[in-house]
């Protein structure tokens, strides 16, 4: 069941947006969450964001896998680098040959 984007409150367009900007935050999270599907997100991008941020949303979303869940290569969490060093009190640790 789809929302009326009328009937969304300013924290939950602010939400949205944030949501929408993020990577790993996929379309079918803030359809469970608001009950707001794709094209009212966009929709919602549109009317709130300025003209030049909308386009630079819509270019850096346009193809994006993660906004979508069937186009993800993996199911839950985020990938970590084998790579990525540790961080210890606020320091680096140098990486281990």
């Amino acid at each position: 069941m789809a929302t009326e984007i009328n009937d969304l409150s300013t924290s939950d367009i602010d939400r949205i947006i944030e949501m929408g900007w993020e990577d790993r935050t996929p379309f079918d999270a803030i359809e469970a969450q608001f009950g707001v599907d794709e094209k009212q997100v966009i929709t919602i991008m549109r009317r709130n964001l300025h003209p030049r941020n909308w386009r630079k949303w819509r270019a850096h979303v346009q193809g994006r896998a993660t906004k979508h869940l069937k186009k993800r290569d993996f199911n839950e969490g985020r990938h970590k680098s084998n790579m990525h060093r540790t961080i210890t009190l606020n320091r680096i640790s140098k990486k281990k040959k």
